[in-house]
């Protein structure tokens, strides 16, 4: 990605005139850094020395990451329950299979739940995914109540104590208050048995600042705990995870990159800002 790399070597190599300026501010925001951090990272790069200028930014970037864990919830003893939310498109079926894939190779046991009714073709989804992976899909007929799948889930996790159960939901739009509330039921019904332990929201990374306004409304009303960021297999602009690690305060905890199950990963965020900062 090298999205910052411009900079420095325009600053290195002497005078910066104004158009270098507004080029390399233009470039940081069609990175999806977003214009007010953009705005940020030149107002330091105007103040500081040549030769500190990466120590700086470096500095600068760090601080922006979210300081809280990264690490995926685990309960010895009990089930560990995972809800995986977002809106519709953004890769979060196959997010939440790609997590049990995950899980496995982590040598956890696994259950999965159908809880996205609305669309029959998402239960079919991943009931061949189950298949695939060996793990037991537990789902309802489509258009029926997701609670009630939920609660069929977390009653037969904890019958058949796997290690984790992950709860695929129905996409929906951050605006739709009466989905948004849905979410809300499905968590209490699960937590009347046994606490939810994460919700991670799946966010496309090609979808720059308006995956951030979905974030925002998500956390809201929902008690949203990581992210999972789709589609960072070159599509995306190298500056979103930074921008709304920065706006959310939520770290993103996986990244998918590709279409099988292998294409996610745990997200480094030393990598990451390696991947950003050099030429």
């Amino acid at each position: 990605m090298a999205l910052f790399s411009k900079l420095f070597s325009k600053i290195r190599g002497g005078a910066t005139s104004s158009a270098d300026w507004d080029e390399i501010e233009r470039s940081l925001i069609e990175s999806d850094l977003g214009a007010t951090n953009s705005a940020e990272i030149i107002s330091l790069a105007k103040k500081v020395r040549a030769e500190d200028i990466e120590s700086s930014v470096t500095a600068a970037l760090t601080n922006w990451l979210s300081t809280k864990s990264r690490a995926l919830s685990g309960n010895p003893g009990r089930v560990t329950t995972v809800l995986v939310v977002g809106v519709n498109g953004t890769g979060k079926t196959t997010s939440s299979a790609k997590l049990v894939s995950y899980l496995i190779s982590n040598d956890k046991s696994v259950l999965l739940a159908a809880a996205d009714t609305f669309r029959a073709a998402a239960i079919d989804q991943l009931q061949t995914w189950g298949e695939r992976l060996n793990v037991p899909v537990i789902a309802g007929k489509a258009d029926g109540d997701p609670a009630s799948v939920a609660f069929d889930a977390i009653a037969a996790a904890q019958k058949t104590n796997v290690d984790y159960l992950v709860v695929d939901t129905a996409g929906r739009l951050h605006t739709n208050s009466g989905l948004m509330d849905e979410l809300g039921k499905i968590r209490r019904v699960i937590e009347k048995v046994s606490p939810v332990d994460e919700v991670l929201l799946v966010v496309d990374a090609t979808t720059g600042q308006n995956g951030i306004a979905q974030a925002k409304t998500f956390i809201e009303s929902v008690a949203v705990t990581g992210l999972i960021l789709t589609k960072m297999d070159g599509s995306a602009k190298g500056g979103i995870a930074l921008a709304i690690e920065r706006e959310t305060g939520l770290p993103v905890k996986f990244v998918g990159t590709g279409e099988s199950a292998g294409d996610f990963s745990p997200f480094d965020s030393a990598s990451y800002l390696s991947g950003l900062l050099q030429a």
